[in-house]
């Protein structure tokens, strides 16, 4: 064990020791801890054994706090997100035209004031669904908004609970299994809901 250093001056070593409430720090060079008594040298040896334990702990704590924010940094670092598009879905349940005339009107309204990007459908269920037969008095205005890119949908078992086949509706129209369920898709895709 090298007790001198190159300018012969003995090594310095600092302890902290505590009585009771205070800690008290003290020099103390190798030579002096040789010369201590068997309980000074015990409480020298806990006392740098529990300096090593603190600074571990320490540097471990450090560690472990460096890696959580190297994860969240790396968390951070993700895909752009897409650019947003607007979707809108409306519901018609309702068999009279001015209702209808009133959801076709909205649709194009939105069409015209977000564009051609935007999402739009239209679902239909229950007595409405007697406005997307071929002989309806709207079916004009339907042609019309699907030409704009207006998704119009008829819930197919609407249709069967009413004896409707698809020879029975207008053929530009699509087709879902349950038009409640439809709606409840198209909000969980972030679509805005609408019922005029």
């Amino acid at each position: 064990m090298k007790l001198k250093n190159k300018w012969n001056k003995v090594e310095q070593y600092y302890v902290l020791v505590s009585s009771g409430t205070k800690y008290h720090k003290y020099n103390i060079t190798i030579l002096e801890v040789l010369n201590m008594t068997q309980m000074n040298r015990l409480n020298f040896f806990f006392a740098t054994l529990m300096a090593v334990f603190l600074s571990m702990s320490f540097f471990a704590g450090q560690a472990v706090a460096s890696s959580k924010s190297k994860a969240k940094a790396e968390a951070k670092v993700e895909a752009p997100a897409p650019a947003s598009v607007d979707k809108v879905v409306f519901q018609v349940s309702e068999a009279d035209p001015k209702n209808w005339n009133l959801a076709l009107n909205n649709a194009k309204n939105v069409r015209q004031e977000l564009g051609a990007k935007a999402e739009l459908e239209i679902v239909v269920y229950g007595p409405g669904i007697s406005m997307l037969k071929i002989d309806s008095p709207v079916a004009s205005r339907i042609d019309e908004a699907l030409a704009s890119g207006v998704k119009v949908v008829a819930c197919e078992n609407t249709m069967k609970g009413q004896k409707l086949t698809k020879d029975d509706m207008l053929p530009t129209i699509g087709y879902v299994p349950a038009g409640v369920v439809e709606l409840m898709k198209k909000q969980r895709e972030g679509y805005a809901y609408i019922r005029p």
